[in-house]
């Protein structure tokens, strides 16, 4: 027998560890927002079809119950509207309230707070601001119809993140990121256009009313107080200077929104939140659980303590008996037959429809063509694309600015027609696109913005493996 060899064997290699490429995911409080959009957004739905079903049963019951007329007096001093404007002007400030809110958050610790992740959706937000507005105006070019330039501007966020919701994983984390993003951006731009464009007569004092309201909101801002309280009285003394300025109330929800804190707390506030719960194991009573409980609350940021309990309400709420108030649009044979014809609902649709998606695409591949932006995330054109034809989806904020546009109940009804319309088909051709070209189109960012992880060396290293 030949002596056996007992050089020693080399190591057999092991199974090839997978190697994980790390894609950024939104954060919590940004999932929960999103989640809350798409249920209100389904509700939204349901709203829309029950006003279009109420508006057209015989009798006109529809106009008559929202044309109610509601007052709030004390003495003889009050405000008497119908109940559609009290939806519109005191029920619609909670909805830009929550949007204010979120835009603070964003660009304080959120997403936003990154340049070259904003600057894309920024970018593409004012394509579609701008590009739909021109189109609108090239059908309207002389008025009244001229004014409802800004009816097919802005993006509904509850509609588009509802559509989104329904991909599932198929629709990567950072295009819903990227959607909603140019959703804040285009509401930032409407809710100028309406403060600018869409209010009444100015009043002098009351505008120095709302300055001076504003400035306590920044001092409180400055102060770091955390009760909510402070914030919610000014708020409401905002709103009512707001109303009386001329400008339209809403404005009041969007200012509080932004000036209320979102920096993360101090961290005496922490040590405090310990000192009383300890003191409240070591003996419970009532003085030391409400001490324990202000100040778990002053742990929490007062933007987020104040989402939280707004973003419910608005979201499941104040959208849908808006779109309950203003979808109703009577469509008999006659007012579809002059609207088929009429050049303010042909301009609408085609601006939500083509201008939309011609002017976020090419905003947001300026961005990105020229490096001044990045999409991280496994996000495609094909997916940049389809999310902008679905921000053609104008619902809340379009039939908003419509009202405003127009006092002319004909023009009025061509305008919520042309948006109805113009938002199905970008719903429908948004969601065809989506599924046909999200996977086909190269990457927006081929350069993931974490960087490819430094692999292990070994007998079994693979160098083509960081090769893309």
């Amino acid at each position: 027998m030949s002596a056996q060899n007992t050089e020693p064997r080399p190591p057999r290699p092991g199974p090839r560890p997978r190697v994980h490429i790390p894609v950024p995911h939104v954060s919590y409080p940004l999932q929960r927002f999103l989640a809350t959009e798409a249920g209100g957004g389904l509700l939204l739905l349901i709203a829309t079809v029950l006003a279009l079903i109420w508006a057209n049963l015989p009798g006109g019951g529809y106009e008559e119950f929202w044309h109610t007329e509601a007052s709030v007096r004390i003495g003889d001093v009050g405000i008497d509207l119908d109940l559609r404007h009290w939806v519109n002007d005191l029920a619609m400030a909670l909805f830009f309230l929550t949007v204010g809110l979120e835009i603070s958050r964003e660009l304080t610790v959120g997403e936003l707070r990154r340049p070259r992740a904003v600057l894309v959706p920024v970018l593409g937000a004012l394509g579609g601001l701008i590009l739909p507005a021109l189109i609108y105006l090239a059908f309207n070019p002389s008025p009244p119809a001229l004014h409802g330039w800004g009816i097919p501007i802005s993006t509904d966020t509850a509609f588009l993140v509802g559509i989104l919701a329904l991909f599932g994983p198929r629709c990567p984390d950072q295009l819903r990121l990227f959607l909603l993003t140019l959703a804040i951006a285009d509401d930032i731009g409407a809710i100028l256009v309406m403060a600018i464009f869409y209010s009444g007569g100015i009043s002098a004092p009351a505008l120095v009313a709302v300055l001076a309201l504003t400035l306590v909101l920044i001092g409180l801002r400055w102060a770091r107080v955390w009760q909510l309280q402070a914030y919610v009285v000014v708020g409401l003394l905002l709103w009512v200077a707001v109303f009386a300025s001329g400008l339209h109330p809403t404005l009041a929800g969007v200012i509080v929104g932004l000036l209320v804190p979102a920096t993360p707390v101090e961290p005496e506030q922490v040590d405090r939140l310990r000192f009383y719960g300890r003191a409240v194991i070591e003996r419970a009573d009532a003085v030391r659980a409400r001490l324990a409980a202000a100040a778990a609350r002053a742990t929490v940021p007062p933007n987020d303590r104040l989402q939280d309990a707004l973003h419910p309400v608005s979201a499941f709420l104040v959208i849908p008996v808006f779109g309950l108030a203003n979808a109703g649009v009577r469509l008999d044979a006659e007012t579809l037959r002059r609207a088929a014809t009429s050049p303010v609902t042909i301009g609408i649709v085609v601006a939500l429809v083509a201008g939309k998606t011609i002017g976020i695409s090419l905003g947001a591949a300026l961005a990105l063509r020229t490096g001044w932006g990045e999409l991280p995330g496994r996000v495609r054109y094909g997916h940049l694309i389809g999310g902008a034809v679905l921000a053609g989806i104008g619902f809340t904020i379009s039939l908003f600015i419509a009202d405003l546009a127009f006092r002319d109940p004909l023009l009025q009804a061509e305008a919520k027609i042309g948006v109805l319309a113009g938002s199905l088909l970008a719903a429908v051709l948004g969601s065809v696109a989506l599924r046909c070209l999200g996977e086909r189109l190269p990457l927006c960012t081929v350069d993931d913005s974490e960087g490819m992880p430094e692999l292990p060396t070994g007998p079994w290293r693979d160098p083509t493996l960081n090769e893309r």
